[in-house]
């Protein structure tokens, strides 16, 4: 949650088409505490990226900037906080590859077509098994 304001209203917000939100309690670092979003874009929904110019990057920026330069268009975004999965070399961009399939499987596309974003502690393993277990709630 952002540093001194409020959480907004939901019956203040505005939809935005082409636009599915989807937010779990996953359990990523803390119980009780919304820390997984999914965010579905509807076909003909376009996306870019801007990205970190540092060679360290963590393993879902790479993951990304992979997955924006193939020809397949991008249907979704997975957030997770908590865990930045940065510093994890090829184990962490195993897992977030691994969060890349499993959403791709609840919403019926290729695992390219997933973008994933990772923030919080850095150095520590991404524990995808509680992704994957809340992206169907």
């Amino acid at each position: 949650m952002p540093v001194n304001l409020l959480p907004p209203d939901p019956a203040k917000l505005h939809p935005v088409a082409g636009l599915r939100l989807g937010v779990a309690e996953a359990g990523i670092k803390k119980g009780n505490r919304k820390d997984l979003l999914v965010i579905a874009l509807e076909p003909g929904a376009r996306v870019a990226g801007v990205f970190t110019r540092n060679r360290f990057c963590a393993a879902p920026v790479t993951v990304a900037k992979a997955h924006l330069a193939g020809e397949t268009p991008i249907r979704a975004l997975v957030v997770n906080t908590g865990n930045a999965n940065a510093g994890t070399g090829e184990d962490g961009l195993d897992r977030a590859r691994r969060t890349c399939d499993a959403a791709a499987k609840l919403l019926g596309c290729a695992p390219r077509q997933i973008l994933p974003f990772s923030t919080g502690v850095i150095m520590e393993p991404l524990p995808v098994e509680k992704i994957v277990a809340g992206l169907p709630h």
